[in-house]
């Protein structure tokens, strides 16, 4: 890889930012920048950091004064926490984004990368076994945090086709597992697991490192396109409990509703009554183009997967 590529990443300060930054950082050939509203105080010395708004001026005029400079953005900083009012999450998600891919646009940048999830998709009764790329995004009835995702996800898609000259890239991941603090992670921390009567869906999970990986795979020359990203397999959601050795609670649906609402609401859950679709229904994935094109194989096995999720903080 030649020498002086500069990567800016979003949301470079969280979870996935510092596993990515970690795996670049051991490559030569990347100089590393980053933004994010959260402090970076214990970034490496050589990363460069803007602490600031994803949707302010300071961000976009970043990226276009680094013209000819700036080699690949990865867009990893969606804001996901659903406490945030929906109108302010929708502002920085969308908004955002779109000002995000039209300063890349004026600033040349030669690759983008944007981090999606397969939540948009939608979990379904009527889903086929597995989706494939071209699958209609369908999740956007669930959810306001879902449809923030489809829009991002439809911005980064019509951007792929208005610029060509740019090589986009689109990754939708299965849920991500691991130190992360997302609504699966979270749900499977749980020490009494509500789960649904009746229903025990078929579940895909990836390991955070792996996601990573495919981030990484995503940025070598002439990778674009949009690409499922799946784990090592599927089980049912009964397996994974077992595995983890979690005591269950089995509850009506409607009745389970109503108590996460209840929980959530007085801050004693961090899983919202949203996701309970995902513990109902199947939605899986199709990551044959992955594996075809990127070369994407996931590193770690459904038990490590699994239990990442234990991993100490």
């Amino acid at each position: 890889m030649s020498s002086g590529k500069r990567v800016l990443i979003t949301g470079i300060a969280g979870r996935l930012g510092r596993l990515l930054l970690r795996r670049l950082h051991r490559e030569e050939g990347w100089l590393l920048s980053g933004v994010d509203r959260r402090p970076f105080p214990d970034r490496p010395c050589d990363v460069e950091h803007v602490q600031a708004d994803l949707r302010s001026k300071r961000v976009a005029d970043l990226v276009r004064g680094r013209a000819g400079q700036l080699h690949a953005l990865v867009h990893l900083g969606l804001w996901h926490d659903p406490r945030v009012g929906t109108e302010e999450r929708h502002d920085w998600n969308v908004s955002g984004t779109a000002r995000l891919l039209s300063a890349c646009a004026e600033a040349g940048v030669h690759k983008v990368v944007v981090l999606s999830s397969a939540n948009v998709y939608g979990p379904r009764p009527d889903n086929p076994q597995f989706l494939s790329e071209d699958a209609p995004l369908l999740g956007a009835s669930r959810d306001s945090l879902t449809r923030d995702l489809v829009e991002v996800d439809m911005l980064a898609s019509s951007f792929f086709w208005k610029h060509g000259d740019i090589e986009t890239v689109i990754l939708r991941p299965v849920h991500i597992l691991g130190r992360v603090r997302n609504a699966p992670s979270n749900y499977l921390r749980l020490p009494w697991v509500p789960t649904l009567l009746g229903y025990d869906p078929m579940i895909q999970v990836v390991h955070e490192e792996d996601v990573v990986e495919a981030i990484a795979l995503s940025l070598r020359p002439g990778m674009r396109g949009i690409f499922n990203i799946p784990g090592p397999g599927q089980l049912p959601l009964s397996a994974i409990l077992r595995e983890l050795g979690r005591q269950v609670v089995p509850v009506p649906h409607p009745l389970a509703a109503r108590l996460l609402g209840l929980l959530f609401a007085g801050k004693l859950s961090s899983f919202p009554a949203q996701e309970l679709d995902h513990i109902r229904f199947t939605c899986m994935v199709d990551g044959r183009r992955a594996a075809e094109v990127l070369g994407y194989r996931p590193r770690h096995d459904l038990r490590e997967t699994i239990h990442a999720v234990d991993a100490l903080y």
